[in-house]
Order: structure tokens, then C-alpha cells, then sequence
């Protein structure tokens, strides 16, 4: 699975999962190990349902957490506004945009 993210964000290709019960399509940004220790993927979600507030927004995934990963043939532009490269939170970053 790990390998499918670090592509999506290779050809910055939308990403669709399962997390906590709902579906999300995102734009993939940041995927790498957490300053607490947790494997996360940054992303702007664009559509799908959060219990944590409106769509679109940035939002993290816990990397266990996410369910029924695929990679989607819709490309997106590019980085959104917010983005950070090289995201001083994490402690490794296995790929960004």
C-alpha cells in the first residue's frame, strides 16, 4: 500500500480510501513517519465525508487506519495553498509533492 501512495504523489494521481467509516478522495502531499512516531499522509481532501468538518480541507491519515486504498486515474495540478514542503513535523518524509 505504502508503494501506491509514494506513486500518487509521483504523478500526483488522486488517491480513494475507507478511514474511520468514510469515504475519502484526496490529493495526496506528504507521506512519511510523524514527529509522534505514526506513519501519516498529508492531504487536501475533495470530496467524500469527514466527521472532523467541511469538504475540501487539508487533513491527516494515519497510514494503519486507512482501509481499501486505490489509486484513481484523475491527475490533480498540483500543490494547494497551505502546503508545506518539507513539513518540519515529520521525522522522515518518503515522498512529497
Amino acid at each position: 500500500m505504502k508503494n501506491i501512495i509514494t506513486n500518487a504523489i509521483e504523478n500526483k494521481r488522486l488517491l480513494e480510501f475507507t478511514y474511520k467509516g468514510h469515504l475519502r478522495i484526496v490529493e495526496p502531499h506528504t507521506f512519511g513517519v510523524f514527529s509522534n512516531g505514526n506513519e501519516i499522509l498529508v492531504s487536501y481532501q475533495v470530496d467524500g465525508t469527514s466527521d472532523s468538518g467541511g469538504v475540501p480541507d487539508w487533513r491527516p491519515f494515519t497510514f494503519s487506519k486507512i482501509q481499501k486504498l486505490k489509486m484513481l486515474n484523475e491527475n490533480f495540478s498540483g500543490t494547494r495553498s497551505g502546503y508545506k514542503k518539507g513539513d518540519n513535523r515529520f521525522q522522515i518524509i518518503y515522498k512529497d509533492l
